[in-house]
């Protein structure tokens, strides 16, 4: 059964969610501060269990969301669904920069929050591909089963969502992808309108993977039409 840990100072919300949750089936844990949450995750993970997800609000009474999820992030790979006040673009696109997996501006329907949580699990458990490959390109390697990424054998740390919008623009090499089919698939629901988020995580994959991300060999844009993942073959 999955563990989520909520940190919201809002103990109504949090309360209600963790009740909400609780009867999809996940188990819940709550904490109303940023040093609680991360005190919660610190000792999970070094108890070797982990949280399966975070729910994370970034207006918290003593450390800032946006600090917190920075913090998770340097200890571990959790998926961070983060709470945002609604027209936070500012915050929203330095949260996904920081490692967040996805994001939900409140208030919002618990229905879509529970569709969103289980969308970053089954990106996170997916079996549906194929385990045993490994695609490599020159001095990458994109490996499925491990959901692990080398750049001259050297592990390169991404987020979940991160790791899948790079092996659906692998699997498709050469070919252009638009943004709304690159986040239908790796979503697994229809795009937002208007939604910019895939220029976010495209950006961090850039920093990430490209020598000189500002003027990237491996994800290309194509103005006006998406992205595009070259077939290049440099040497070790």
């Amino acid at each position: 059964m999955p563990t989520i840990l909520i940190i919201d100072d809002d103990v109504r919300l949090a309360e209600m969610l963790r009740d909400y949750l609780s009867e999809g089936g996940f188990l819940v844990e709550t904490r109303h501060s940023g040093a609680a949450g991360i005190e919660a995750a610190t000792r999970h993970c070094a108890d070797g269990r982990g949280y399966d997800a975070v729910i994370l609000d970034i207006m918290l009474p003593d450390i800032d969301g946006l600090e917190v999820c920075r913090r998770l992030r340097a200890q571990s790979d959790v998926p961070i669904l983060m709470l945002t006040a609604r027209g936070e673009d500012t915050d929203r696109i330095v949260g996904l920069e920081l490692g967040a997996d996805d994001y939900l501006p409140k208030p919002f329907n618990p229905r879509e929050l529970l569709a969103r949580l289980k969308a970053i699990l089954r990106r996170r458990g997916d079996s549906g591909r194929d385990e045993s490959a490994t695609l490599r390109f020159g001095r990458l390697e994109i490996d499925a089963g491990s959901r692990s990424v080398r750049l001259d054998g050297e592990t390169r740390i991404l987020t979940s969502y991160q790791f899948d919008l790079l092996l659906i623009l692998a699997q498709h090499a050469g070919r252009i992808m638009s943004r709304e089919r690159l986040m239908d698939l790796a979503r697994g629901e229809e795009l937002e309108a208007f939604d910019r988020s895939i220029d976010v995580h495209i950006s961090r994959l850039r920093a990430v993977l490209e020598d000189v991300p500002a003027r990237p060999r491996r994800i290309i844009t194509v103005r006006g039409a998406g992205y595009v993942f070259a077939k290049i073959q440099d040497q070790a």
